[in-house]
């Protein structure tokens, strides 16, 4: 005789579709074999460790889980936006770990993987504005933050260690659980939530929880491999045409005296 799920069940599972993982990618993470399906079925019950991974991952509180409590996240952090993982030269100097767009994919779910760093390549940039701080490369991916991050170029973070810290109407890297985000960052009324905004008016904000923030990066320089994008962005353009508009009525001006 079947039986039908209890309230636990159902929470896995919500926590699992909001989140926007398979079965297979969600048992991945929470160290479970293969796949979550037994566990979603009621065939296999939530074991401790499961429950730590939710808390540690998500933030969810274990007494919402098993219907006791009406308060689904713990915010076990404080915000605390830092880094996981950071990688040092031979030197035992930090250097400059760089994500590219491939690897922003994966970036989420192993940023606490010390062996997955290194597999990306690193630098130094000798310069005093890159002192005394943790940096870290990141690839623009998508057209959302045009005019001013073209996709390709790589924008450089230095490392937020709490989102007391964070400022409004900066950019910043923000790494979700499920995602690596280039954003204009707006912290609103409400302190566990915060509102991701694109340069790009095409593009509406995103209003994300803070215990969804793995990591932040503010960003304070880009490099570009493309001098030409500039031609292309919407302010040149605009002084372009207004350059030929004062040329015009200058023309104009000196035929009619």
């Amino acid at each position: 005789m079947l039986t039908m799920p209890g309230i636990e069940i159902k929470h896995f599972k919500e926590v699992r579709e909001e989140n926007n993982f398979t079965q297979a990618e969600f048992a991945e993470l929470l160290g479970v074999n293969n796949s979550t399906a037994d566990i979603e079925r009621g065939r296999t019950k939530l074991s401790g460790k499961v429950v730590a991974g939710l808390l540690s991952n998500f933030g969810i509180n274990p007494l919402w889980l098993f219907g006791e409590s009406g308060q689904k996240y713990l915010q076990l952090s404080k915000g605390d936006v830092s880094p996981k993982v950071v990688t040092v030269n031979s030197a035992e100097n930090e250097n400059i770990v760089m994500v590219n767009q491939k690897a922003a994919a994966g970036y989420p779910h192993n940023v606490q993987d010390v062996e997955w760093y290194r597999q990306l390549p690193a630098f130094d940039i000798p310069l005093p504005e890159f002192r005394n701080a943790t940096y870290r490369g990141f690839q623009i991916e998508g057209d959302s933050m045009l005019p001013t991050y073209y996709p390709g170029e790589w924008v450089l973070g230095k490392a937020v260690p709490d989102l007391d810290q964070a400022s409004n109407n900066k950019v910043y890297v923000v790494v979700l659980y499920d995602s690596v985000l280039v954003k204009k960052l707006q912290k609103l009324p409400d302190p566990s939530k915060l509102l991701l905004i694109s340069f790009n008016e095409e593009y509406l904000p995103i209003e994300v929880n803070v215990n969804e923030v793995q990591e932040l990066w503010q960003v304070n320089s880009k490099l570009t491999f493309n001098l030409e994008n500039p031609s292309e962005s919407g302010l040149f353009q605009e002084l372009k045409a207004s350059m030929e508009e004062l040329k015009s009525e200058l023309r104009s001006f000196k035929l009619n005296s």
